[in-house]
């Protein structure tokens, strides 16, 4: 029986190579991740295994990328830890301030995850590194402790969704698009413990930055890990900058489906998720004129330098509404250099944007953007639950950069149309 590109990665990290869904594991990964809020738990939970040593100095990553720069006493201690961790055990990838970035834009980008790589990650977010063909999930800082200590995991093996994209995308219609719509056809646990694969003609023409944000919300749907295959597109970003050898898979012929949905692309409109849940998706011209006053441009989810250039087109000689806060937040150092030396740094400030060093921050309601009650956010982020970016009575609407940066503009939720004609 064929295997999907799920069961064919995790095959590979296993004896013997071959796997069924439902079935248990114990497989070797390739890169295990924490950060500043879930590192300092796994921290604790290794030194009561009584390890010294970490399994690979090499392939533990640790990013304070939620709370950093530290907002607080708190924060600051959390960072001291990881810090004093990193240190002790020799660890390569340890990403001080000022080298940082958002986890999920700082690892693809400096070369530690490939294709074919199981990575594990103390943030459920770490299915982003699906986009490159890699099994990456999140899991608890318990059981990222025993990754650190012994390099291996324990898992069931997820049945797989293939997802088909026919057509053409329409302007101003990205990944953040696609996932948003789809998350709304089939709801936030349609793909609970699922693999998802993601192909067909829209895909093969998706870039990098949308495949990122993609595979980033898969687990908005429920799902263990939201995958892309291995094309021109992929080889492209990866060879050359990653740093190790990487492996290729392909899901066979005669792969086992748990369900098989097809979707024409070419007829989603650029897609707005209302409160309090990403499944609530609807076409931008259904929340035409939602009264905002904050515009979030960034996060693990649109925070590389396609999506800051996708903003930078709409704003640039323009103007944010005066009743709007718009903050624009670079998802690493390197998209923040790349943005100051294209010009799109000026354009946002010129506009009246404020632009921050790379965070999470406002995402998960931390800082650098946190709602008042009452108030009403258009963001780029991944989620939307009530309290999630402040208080519990703010309102956060889920877009893509395009509809964020038109928004700003208008003072209300609207299409890029609305602010070019």
């Amino acid at each position: 029986m064929g295997m999907t590109l799920a069961e064919k990665i995790l095959a590979a990290h296993v004896e013997p190579e071959q796997v069924h869904a439902d079935q248990f594991i114990e497989a070797a990964v390739d890169v295990v991740l924490a950060n500043d809020i879930t590192a300092p738990i796994a921290i604790r939970e290794f030194e009561k295994l009584g390890v010294a040593r970490v399994f690979d100095p090499e392939r533990v990553v640790m990013v304070p990328d939620h709370f950093a720069p530290n907002k607080d006493i708190k924060s600051a201690e959390q960072c001291l830890l990881m810090h004093q961790f990193a240190r002790a055990q020799g660890l390569t990838h340890y990403f001080q301030v000022g080298r940082m970035g958002i986890e999920h834009v700082l690892l693809p980008e400096q070369g530690l995850v490939g294709p074919g790589d199981i990575v594990v990650g103390a943030d459920s977010h770490t299915c982003t590194y699906g986009a490159l063909a890699a099994f990456a999930t999140g899991m608890g800082s318990t059981d990222i402790a025993v990754a650190m200590a012994t390099g291996r995991i324990w898992m069931r093996v997820p049945e797989t969704i293939r997802i088909v994209y026919h057509g053409r995308l329409r302007a101003w219609v990205g990944g953040k698009d696609l996932i948003l719509y789809t998350i709304g056809q089939i709801g936030v646990g349609g793909a609970r413990y699922k693999a998802i694969e993601f192909v067909g003609p829209a895909i093969d023409s998706l870039s990098m930055d949308g495949r990122f944000t993609m595979a980033n919300m898969a687990i908005e749907a429920g799902g263990k890990v939201g995958l892309f295959e291995v094309d021109d597109i992929t080889r492209a970003y990866v060879d050359g900058r990653t740093l190790r050898p990487y492996h290729v898979h392909r899901a066979d012929p005669d792969a086992t489906y748990v369900r098989v949905i097809e979707i024409d692309a070419s007829q989603i409109e650029p897609q707005v998720a209302f409160p309090h849940l990403p499944e609530n998706a609807r076409p931008v011209s259904q929340a035409a004129g939602v009264r905002i006053a904050q515009v979030v441009i960034g996060s693990c989810t649109n925070g590389r330098l396609g999506d800051l250039s996708v903003a930078a087109n709409l704003l640039r000689g323009r103007q944010v509404h005066p009743d709007v806060r718009c903050i624009i937040i670079p998802g690493s150092q390197q998209v923040y250099l790349d943005a100051l030396r294209q010009g799109l740094i000026e354009t946002f400030i010129r506009a009246g944007a404020v632009v921050s060093t790379p965070t999470c921050g406002p995402c998960l309601g931390g800082h650098m953007g946190v709602l008042a009650g009452g108030e009403r956010a258009v963001s780029t982020t991944n989620r939307n639950f009530r309290g999630r970016m402040g208080h519990p009575e703010s309102e956060v609407y889920l877009a893509g950069p395009a509809v964020a940066a038109a928004s700003a503009v208008a003072g209300s939720i609207a299409g890029p149309e609305d602010v070019l004609s």
